[in-house]
């Protein structure tokens, strides 16, 4: 295999297409007029889903290390968003909830970021969208050996 210059890879493009999504999907939340990141509704909406979920659970599902996952639940529980629960079958551990008001940011959030999912697959089909993802996932599993 030939080295091309970084900018000449797929690596790249994916990259690339992660921070343009990133850029626009912030700048339509950002619309809702709450200072809230991307990062942090995604660990609301996972939250939401799964109340008994772990902060390393989170971590590996956001792609973030369980410092910053801690990080942001203070915000969010510092915001209201989200509150500390103490768990039924082990004193121990606090279960994250989702407050009313971060109930009510989701409620907002959630249609946006199906907006921001329709435009960025606007003119993809959906053959094209499989093709993708089964491209995406062969790469995940050849670097994951």
């Amino acid at each position: 295999m030939e080295f091309k210059n970084p900018s000449e890879t797929i690596f790249y493009q994916i990259e690339k297409a992660i921070k343009q999504y990133r850029v626009m999907a912030q700048g339509n939340l950002n619309k809702l007029g709450y200072k809230i990141t991307i990062n942090q509704i995604m660990l609301m909406i996972q939250i939401e889903r799964n109340s008994e979920i772990s902060q390393i659970e989170l971590a590996k599902l956001l792609f973030k290390d369980v410092a910053s996952i801690t990080r942001m639940t203070e915000l969010l529980v510092k915001e209201d968003f989200i509150k500390r629960e103490e768990n039924k079958n082990d004193r121990r551990k606090k279960d994250l909830k989702i407050t009313p008001k971060g109930k009510q940011l989701l409620d907002l959030a959630i249609p946006i970021i199906i907006e921001n999912r329709k435009i960025a697959q606007n003119n993809i089909t959906e053959n094209e969208m499989e093709v993708l993802f089964d491209l995406l996932n062969k790469i995940i599993i050849n670097t994951a050996k």
